[in-house]
């Protein structure tokens, strides 16, 4: 333990996707405050050092997309042996290498062993001998299984950084919600001081997708109770959402390859409710405090919203916690079983009271003059308890654990 409380430079190892990293922000800020003059790198995915500028308890990012992790492209191994120099020249003095229970850490620690790194901390489930100089014998999924944040708090809980703050971190920049503000501004409805809806159709895995028809039918309902209805998606997914808007009607504020992720986020910040199948936007709206309708198919228990108010929606099945990318069950029924009607009374279970714009426009436009800065951990908003229960669904509704 002493040996980490000296620890001065330490590199964490993160390396799937964004929102895998925004769930290790509250254990990477552990350790940063737990102990003075740290420097922390974080080693991630080319996908998720898009993160970089809203990260603020690193110092760097750096890519690396390694090959024991998937990716679009596999580099080649002068990328791997590249990486090992690089993490040589750094002269770090520990590194915590964090893992979801079913990926080893061995193949990182033997990295970070190559690189001289004296401290390598993880969970594993093998005996890693002299690959790790400190280890949390892993105990998942036989044992139960935590919300991510938990499991990586108490990794590095287990050298002695231990968290003050466990939100999730994204810092919001204020040229982006300045953006944002503007963008509403010039939809020209009139109502950009209003009430926000935003809809994310969209997953990069098949099975976390509700049907986009769903999605359509549900935002059209709900655009009756918001002043416009943002739809987003990345830049392979117009028809996904030309089609949520199509059916939505002249509310909709189609946004697919629109945004920056530091937009996104800045919308999502600005917006009252996401709805969103369980997908990286919603642990931004958990970063932010922004309340989440979460489309939440059964294939992993730990990613559930965190620390923000929430509905998770799905229909129980037998074949739960399956870990797949693609559904093996005709019909996808965790999904499917889920009605509009459902994501409907989940949204209004959560909305707040609507406050007549005559009273505060300003303060619901948060123009940037109006935002204090600096503000990356937005607390979470309360919300209303009106609204019925879905008969078909299992809603979840407090903080998760």
């Amino acid at each position: 333990m002493s040996y980490w409380r000296a620890a001065r430079r330490i590199l964490c190892v993160r390396l799937d996707n964004m929102g895998d990293v925004l769930m290790t922000t509250p254990a990477m800020r552990a350790l940063r405050q737990s102990g003075s003059g740290r420097h922390l790198t974080l080693l991630t995915s080319s996908a998720a050092a898009k993160l970089a500028p809203y990260l603020n308890m690193v110092d760097d990012v750096w890519a690396y997309d390694a090959p024991w992790v998937k990716h679009p492209v596999v580099a080649s191994a002068d990328a791997d042996l590249a990486i090992v120099d690089k993490l040589r020249a750094a002269r770090f003095d520990a590194a915590v290498i964090f893992t979801v229970y079913s990926q080893s850490p061995l193949p990182a620690a033997m990295m970070c062993r190559l690189a001289g790194i004296p401290l390598r901390l993880a969970h594993c489930r093998e005996n890693p001998y002299a690959l790790l100089t400190d280890r949390i014998v892993e105990t998942e999924p036989h044992s139960g299984t935590r919300h991510e944040v938990v499991r990586q708090l108490a990794l590095v809980q287990s050298v002695g950084a231990i968290a003050s703050d466990e939100r999730l971190g994204f810092a919001v920049q204020r040229q982006d919600r300045r953006a944002i503000a503007e963008l509403l501004a010039s939809v020209g409805n009139g109502h950009a001081s209003g009430r926000w809806l935003v809809i994310h159709p969209g997953a990069s895995a098949p099975s976390r997708r509700w049907p986009v028809e769903r999605f359509a039918e549900a935002g059209a309902q709900l655009a009756r109770d918001f002043d416009g209805v943002a739809v987003t998606g990345g830049q392979d997914e117009h028809a996904l959402v030309a089609t949520v808007c199509a059916r939505i009607g002249k509310k909709a504020l189609p946004l697919a390859g629109a945004l920056s992720l530091g937009r996104l986020a800045a919308l999502i910040e600005r917006a009252d409710l996401l709805v969103a199948n369980n997908t990286g936007p919603v642990h931004i709206a958990a970063a932010v405090g922004t309340p989440v309708v979460d489309l939440y198919a059964l294939t992993n228990p730990q990613h559930r919203p965190w620390q923000v108010p929430h509905r998770v929606l799905n229909v129980d099945v037998p074949c739960r916690n399956c870990y797949r990318s693609e559904c093996a069950v005709p019909g996808h029924p965790c999904l499917s079983g889920v009605s509009p009607d459902a994501v409907v009374a989940a949204a209004r279970h959560l909305l707040p009271s609507p406050v007549p714009h005559e009273v505060s426009p300003v303060a619901l436009l948060r123009a940037p003059q109006s935002i204090p800065q600096p503000s990356p951990q937005a607390s979470p908003r309360k919300t209303a308890s009106t609204g019925r229960e879905a008969s078909n669904v299992r809603p979840i509704h407090s903080r998760s654990r």
